[in-house]
């Protein structure tokens, strides 16, 4: 076996095991990343999305790194730690962009005044708290949110049967 894909600890290098190198999948699920999403901000297909997230898959530094980029984490919290715990601080930032999603849910479908003041007074402390919460957007009703700019690409890119029949096979 290649060590350059595969990394043993050295309990395991008598059985030859992978070891976990990353938790990238646990950390965009926490995110609320979707895989559609992740491949799209990688500029890469679903099926090579799941292949880099699977937790023995050397990956490069510069992967790491965009990873990191998009799930808006430090690259040293991609990394896997002994215990299997999430870091402290992950772990919260995690909390607090859920909490940040469903207040703004809230103050975006509420039809009552004195909700919409609330949910919009826990935003502002929420950003106080983290100000990166600022980007945050509510939890979506169904499906992917797209911009009429995103729309009209759609509407322009044309697919050919062999892509959408590879499509298929994955």
């Amino acid at each position: 076996m290649d060590p350059a894909v595969y990394a043993f600890a050295p309990s395991e290098m008598g059985n030859r095991s992978p070891r976990k190198l990353h938790r990238i999948r646990e950390l965009r699920k926490q995110q609320g990343v979707s895989l559609r999403t992740a491949s799209r901000k990688l500029g890469m297909p679903a099926s090579q999305v799941r292949e880099e997230e699977k937790p023995d898959t050397d990956l490069l530094v510069s992967q790491l790194s965009q990873w990191a980029d998009i799930l808006d984490v430090p690259i040293a919290d991609l990394l896997e730690e002994p215990q299997n715990n999430l870091s402290s601080p992950i772990r919260e930032r995690a909390k607090l962009v859920r909490i940040m999603k469903t207040v703004k849910a809230i103050s975006e479908r509420t039809q009552e005044a004195n909700i919409g003041i609330l949910a919009e007074v826990l935003v502002d402390q929420l950003v106080d708290l983290m100000p990166e919460l600022a980007e945050i957007n509510a939890w979506n009703n169904v499906g992917q949110r797209r911009s009429l700019n995103d729309l009209g690409q759609i509407a322009e890119r044309r697919i050919s049967c062999d892509s959408i029949i590879s499509a298929m096979r994955d």
